[in-house]
């Protein structure tokens, strides 16, 4: 049933992340980016390969080897963060850096997956999703608060669809 719905969820990934939604993600990264020295990056993909499917990767595992893929560990600080969305599972995983981790713990990265999820079982993918990254630059903007002088961007802000 799985191998299914990740066959059938490429054919309509669109529907939920449509171009001007990806924009607007974007234009909320780069606006969340400029209160903080993290580096955020959005993936969302449709649908695993059947041999994942089949060898039972997990959507965290999944995050684990798109973060490492995207480089979103190629920061001065290391403070970059992933979100990563699987929409044929209903899965969202935000990886954080060590430079990160070692400041926020997990239960946090936990809650806004959550919460984020709920917005997407509502349809609300564009808003729950720019919630979701004002929630991340909060954090962020706390434990990592720009500095005027010295806040390069060292990641895309695009929103990625894999």
């Amino acid at each position: 049933m799985r191998l299914i719905k990740h066959l059938f969820e490429s054919l309509t990934q669109r529907r939920h992340f449509p171009a001007a939604t990806l924009a607007v993600i974007q234009q909320a990264i780069a606006a969340g980016e400029q209160r903080h020295r993290g580096e955020m990056v959005f993936a969302v993909e449709p649908g695993l390969r059947a041999s994942a499917i089949i060898a039972g990767e997990t959507p965290r595992a999944r995050a684990e080897q798109v973060f490492s893929h995207l480089r979103v560990w190629d920061t001065r600080e290391n403070t970059g963060v992933l979100v990563y969305v699987l929409l044929a599972d209903r899965a969202v995983e935000i990886i954080a850096d060590r430079g990160i981790t070692a400041v926020i713990p997990d239960t946090q990265w936990l809650a806004i997956c959550e919460r984020l999820l709920a917005r997407y079982a509502a349809g609300e993918f564009e808003s729950g999703t720019i919630t979701a990254i004002a929630k991340i630059s909060d954090l962020l903007a706390a434990h990592f608060p720009a500095n005027p002088d010295d806040n390069p961007d060292e990641l895309p802000n695009r929103a990625m669809m894999l």
